[in-house]
């Protein structure tokens, strides 16, 4: 017998790689998904008993190949044609998903969702609920809307790619820079997914391999490479994020000595063979600054403002004016960042966003006001629906609580 933890990780970790080869052979959305996840669920129901299979893409695919060839041939006569090219394409497929055609079938996907005829949020959301498997719940609360605005909204997105005729491949000239920023952006969003407190890590690991795809896909564009060095630096903690219970560490806590330096020094090779205006290489640019410091009091924050300025100046979003804000409060006082944030949070965007009320919790306690501080912490873990962050924040309360309680 199998864990059935074990199993469903096996099974999850496959099941991005069968929707997309399905979308490749049969063309059609919905049935990819449908039948990915009839085979996902004969997985869940059979492997804790007869054990995870040496190759789980591989039978997952089959199972899932041989469901769409039974609702293929069943299906309605007007789409003789279609059904008969599919067919074909699913009886010729190979049990196994290793192949380099099979490999690459999810950065032509990715390409895919990321056509024009789609607006930014739909490609980034499409790509990540399809390729990935991320809920539409948690596809939802990163783009601040309901989970049934959402649904709607990735429907739309599938129905206007098939409407349009919208090719699966990885597009060439003109086309292919047009869809670079929503690829990247996909990608980044992708390794969110896995490095967040709550996430999947072979998300992480995902986005770095399609990072690395792309970058040798497009050699003469910088961002692709920008964007693979800022994802190596973040990942470059990964070991350190976690205590041995498994709880958060944040930052100026982690073992700085147990930091993945191969990825660190791959990341600042590549960075130091770039030299553009670009949001990724701004970015790349501020983790390597945290990546290179020997504690948090020896970070360059005056390099990390600067650069946030930079950032900001090409993409003035409400989360980059919050970061930036962190980063003056730092290089300055406390007191910079506090004003700089009290005047980002005036505008109303980041009103309830735990982050925000973190960071000014962090500000306060850093400027004296503990007792804020601490209430700040509490109202931030009220916020947040990672149940990893609520405790790291409730800690972090409690702390300053009893800092504050002892006599001076």
């Amino acid at each position: 017998m199998t864990d059935p933890t074990e199993a469903a990780a096996a099974a999850a970790a496959a099941y991005p790689r069968i929707v997309a080869t399905l979308i490749r052979v049969t063309g059609d959305w919905s049935l990819a998904e449908d039948c990915a996840q009839d085979a996902l669920a004969t997985a869940l129901a059979r492997w804790p008993e007869q054990g995870v299979p040496v190759n789980p893409g591989g039978w997952l695919l089959t199972v899932a190949r041989n469901r769409a060839l039974d609702v293929l041939r069943r299906s309605a006569v007007e789409r003789r044609k279609l059904r008969e090219l599919a067919i074909l394409a699913l009886t010729a497929a190979t049990d196994s998903p290793q192949t380099e055609e099979v490999a690459d079938d999810r950065l032509r996907l990715v390409f895919t969702c990321c056509h024009p005829a789609l607006a930014m949020e739909a490609r980034v959301a499409l790509t990540l609920h399809t390729i990935c498997a991320v809920p539409t719940a948690d596809i939802a609360r990163a783009f601040l809307v309901s989970e049934s605005t959402m649904t709607r909204r990735l429907t739309r997105a599938k129905t206007k790619i098939a409407t349009a005729g919208v090719p699966y491949r990885v597009p060439t000239g003109p086309a292919l820079t047009e869809r670079l920023p929503g690829v990247l952006a996909v990608l980044y969003l992708l390794f969110t997914q896995g490095y967040n407190a709550d996430g999947e890590p072979s998300f992480a690991e995902e986005s770095i391999r399609l990072a690395r795809l792309l970058t040798m896909l497009m050699p003469e564009q910088p961002e692709p490479a920008a964007l693979l060095a800022l994802l190596l630096l973040q990942h470059s903690r990964r070991h350190t994020r976690r205590d041995v219970e498994g709880e958060l560490v944040p930052l100026d806590r982690q073992d700085r000595s147990r930091w993945d330096r191969a990825a660190i020094d791959e990341a600042l090779l590549i960075i130091s063979g770039l030299d553009h205006d670009g949001p990724y290489l701004w970015q790349a640019r501020i983790a390597a600054c945290h990546a290179t410091a020997a504690s948090t009091t020896g970070t360059d924050w005056s390099r990390i403002a600067y650069c946030y300025d930079e950032l900001f100046a090409l993409m003035p979003s409400p989360v980059i004016a919050l970061n930036r804000a962190v980063a003056y409060g730092y290089a300055d006082q406390p007191a910079t960042g506090l004003a700089l944030l009290a005047h980002v949070r005036a505008t109303g965007a980041l009103k309830d966003y735990p982050l925000a009320i973190a960071a000014e919790a962090d500000l306060s306690a850093r400027a004296g006001d503990r007792s804020r501080a601490a209430t700040l912490f509490r109202e931030a873990a009220a916020r947040t629906h990672s149940a990893a962050e609520r405790r790291a924040l409730l800690d972090r309360a409690n702390e300053i609580q009893e800092e504050s309680d002892v006599p001076q």
